[in-house]
């Protein structure tokens, strides 16, 4: 399977890292019930179709991606950044003594 990573371009999968579902980040809070915990690490859904899943560009330019594929086809049908490049700090120009 080839991703094509928005900075980096298309990509072999082994680059990169599966996290799982786009809910991937939303946990059970600290305080939550053990069998939450359970739920969310043994229990997750193993959709056929079309998902959105969490990856990491792991060997690549280290962006966190949101990944639209078929689990069955293999077809990526988009590839997003989870958060938006941010342009370069402008460097500071020191003050003459």
């Amino acid at each position: 399977m080839r991703i094509t990573c928005p900075l980096c371009g298309p990509r072999d999968r082994r680059e990169f890292y599966y996290y799982g579902s786009d809910d991937y980040l939303n946990r059970p809070g600290p305080e939550a019930d053990p069998s939450a915990w359970d739920n969310y690490l043994h229990l997750r859904d193993n959709p056929a179709g079309i998902t959105t899943d969490l990856w990491y560009h792991e060997t690549g330019c280290t962006s966190w991606l949101k990944i639209t594929r078929n689990t069955v086809t293999h077809d990526i049908l988009s590839v997003d950044l989870v958060a938006p490049l941010e342009p370069p700090a402008k460097p500071r120009r020191r003050a003459a003594p």
